[in-house]
């Protein structure tokens, strides 16, 4: 019985903090409202979530009637870190339960050597921890361009030459952090989840454009993840079975070798160009090719016209079969949207470009390692009082 109050407690607990995350600064009686709880189940509850430092008071409301104490979620209180991996570059973003992104960091790295990014991986980690240490952690989950078992840890990706790599058990050796607060998914899913997350409409894809391409597909307000967590690999999808470039994945024809990075990079510049330098983040690079079709480089602009062109026949595939309200394009398709996004007409389904960029699979990789605390706000401890301080639940 105690078990059942407990367990009943802690989703009470989440409720609220869920609905302050989605709402902003509510008083007791919006609160109630919203979640669907009494006045007076909410009161001990905000209490309990003030003394484990998770909210605080935000002044009071300004509608008629007897003012009401707003209550929200303490910004940098409880942190999550987010570690993205690309051909050729490691990142780490640190954001916290308002949202916020108190840190994003990127960095050169040689992937195609697994050991090797996960010792770089784990100093980005420590790193993190140093640089936001007045933050409760909630977790680390990395975001993998490729196959992520989310039960085992490991991960297999063509593109940085891994497989079978235990990224979870590699970082939890390197770090001394628990394996319970460490977790990987794919970059697509982790960045559909960072979209819909700042937009939540119930059935949206999002298209990675990077090094590798896949979808993360969320349909009826709920990931789609298949039954190995492979859904969404939508790069693979053969466009044209007599095309003569090999993907990969050791196929020919696959959407990805049209529209994927590479593609695009050798179709806009010769292999000495400085669009391939591997020290140049992906935004840089953008931003030299952006200049370019700006000045009309014809081949630059080329490249352009083929790729949105290839891009529309495999959108007019998604949004045929999976009839989504919305299809959002990262990476370089929405570094280069005037080029790549705009001219994009799929019927119904709006198409647009993220405002995320590179840095969706990293934000969504935080956001997902915050889940543990969203779930559960029992897990973080309670606090000290401080002296003088009051625990009393805001009033209505």
């Amino acid at each position: 019985m105690q078990a059942q109050t407990e367990g009943r407690r802690g989703a009470n607990l989440a409720l609220l903090l869920r609905t302050l995350r989605a709402r902003g600064p509510l008083s007791r009686a919006q609160l109630a409202a919203g979640s669907g709880l009494s006045k007076a189940t909410v009161a001990p509850l905000l209490a309990d979530l003030e003394r484990r430092g998770l909210t605080e008071r935000a002044g009071t409301t300004t509608t008629q009637g007897r003012p009401g104490q707003l209550v929200q979620l303490r910004p940098g209180a409880v942190c999550g870190i987010g570690l993205d991996v690309r051909p050729g570059h490691l990142g780490a973003t640190v954001t916290d339960l308002t949202g916020e992104v108190h840190l994003r960091r990127q960095t050169s790295c040689d992937t195609s050597a697994p050991e090797h990014a996960l010792d770089r991986l784990a100093d980005l980690t420590r790193r993190a921890l140093e640089d936001v240490p007045e933050a409760d952690w909630a977790g680390v989950t990395v975001a993998i361009p490729g196959q992520a078992d989310r039960v085992t840890g490991a991960a297999t990706a063509e593109r940085l030459r891994w497989r079978e790599v235990a990224v979870v058990d590699g970082l939890a050796a390197r770090t001394g952090l628990p394996i319970g607060r460490l977790g990987i998914d794919t970059d697509a899913n982790l960045a559909a989840r960072a979209e819909h997350d700042s937009d939540p409409v119930d059935d949206l894809v999002y298209l990675t454009g990077d090094h590798s391409v896949a979808a993360g597909v969320i349909a009826n307000g709920t990931l789609v993840r298949g039954a190995d967590n492979r859904a969404g690999e939508v790069g693979h999808m053969v466009l044209d079975p007599l095309g003569s470039t090999s993907c990969a994945c050791g196929r020919r024809g696959c959407w990805e070798t049209q529209v994927g990075l590479d593609a695009f990079l050798h179709a806009c510049a010769p292999r000495h160009d400085q669009v391939h330098d591997p020290e140049l983040a992906p935004g840089e690079r953008m931003t030299i090719l952006r200049t370019r079709a700006e000045r009309g480089d014809a081949r630059t602009l080329d490249a352009l016209h083929r790729t949105a062109a290839a891009l529309a026949s495999g959108l007019s595939i998604l949004a045929t079969l999976l009839n989504p309200q919305k299809i959002v394009l990262g990476g370089y398709f929405a570094a280069l949207q005037d080029w790549l996004v705009a001219p994009q007409r799929h019927g119904r389904t709006r198409v647009s470009a993220s405002t995320l960029g590179f840095t969706a699979g990293g934000k969504g990789a935080a956001l997902a390692a915050l889940r543990r605390v969203l779930d559960d706000p029992t897990v973080v401890p309670v606090k000290a009082p401080k002296a003088g301080g009051s625990h009393e639940g805001a009033s209505a």
